[in-house]
């Protein structure tokens, strides 16, 4: 049975743009592509997604007591990231898979290889980095750039930490998604990556905040609504 672009339309409510990736078939020769491509490729199947967070926790204890805890990220980033699993790449590096995510029977585990670089005058950066062993399979299909940020703000009675993360994640789409409606293409592919988006920051801002207080047997504050 063959499919007009009007059935896939039609039958959009119920085949997101996760399952239709699921279920296309493999281009062999993408399996050797080199992912950092997407980014400057001109292939009308390639598309961006984006999103943004942004979330302030408030550490009761001076700035250092914070710079030191945030400093030995060995101890905390495995902790507040369970039950995603995390493996370490070098001294500073973690190869992160996020969980499971997904709808209408389609299920995806996402990895990404993160760097946590060293305190700069308060300030603490987490970005990307390649991962040792990666999939074969999905090579060439997609692409991840993880910027995220962490500044310590000293007041008189606490310490704020000002977290903002930016995900940008680049698909090379199966040519049967460029027959759908462009509005469903970007909407599923945005629903996916909130998703994403809000569980790494649960993970790095209210279970840190409750880790930190909980190490150093403080009563944790309440939790502020996070900004999208």
């Amino acid at each position: 049975m063959s499919l007009s672009v009007s059935d896939l339309a039609t039958r959009q409510e119920f085949q997101p743009l996760s399952l239709l990736l699921s279920t296309a078939p493999l281009d062999p020769g993408l399996a050797k592509a080199d992912p950092q491509g997407l980014r400057h490729s001109e292939d009308a199947r390639v598309r961006r997604y984006a999103s943004a967070f942004a979330d302030v926790m408030e550490m009761r204890a001076a700035s250092p007591v914070v710079a030191d805890y945030l400093d030995h990220h060995e101890g905390w980033f495995r902790r507040c990231a369970a039950p995603m699993t995390v493996n370490p790449i070098g001294h500073r590096g973690y190869s992160l898979t996020l969980g499971t995510f997904g709808n209408f029977g389609f299920e995806v585990e996402p990895t990404i290889g993160l760097e946590l670089l060293p305190q700069d005058q308060g300030l603490y950066r987490i970005i990307t980095v390649p991962q040792p062993c990666s999939d074969p399979h999905l090579d060439g299909l997609y692409d991840v750039e993880f910027n995220a940020s962490l500044q310590l703000d000293e007041t008189s009675t606490l310490t704020l930490v000002r977290w903002q993360l930016d995900l940008s994640v680049w698909i090379r789409l199966p040519g049967v998604i460029t027959l759908l409606p462009e509005g469903l293409v970007q909407s599923s592919g945005d629903h996916l990556l909130k998703q994403i988006v809000r569980q790494i920051s649960r993970k790095l801002t209210w279970k840190v905040q409750e880790d930190f207080h909980a190490s150093h047997n403080l009563e944790c504050p309440p939790r502020r609504r996070a900004q999208f």
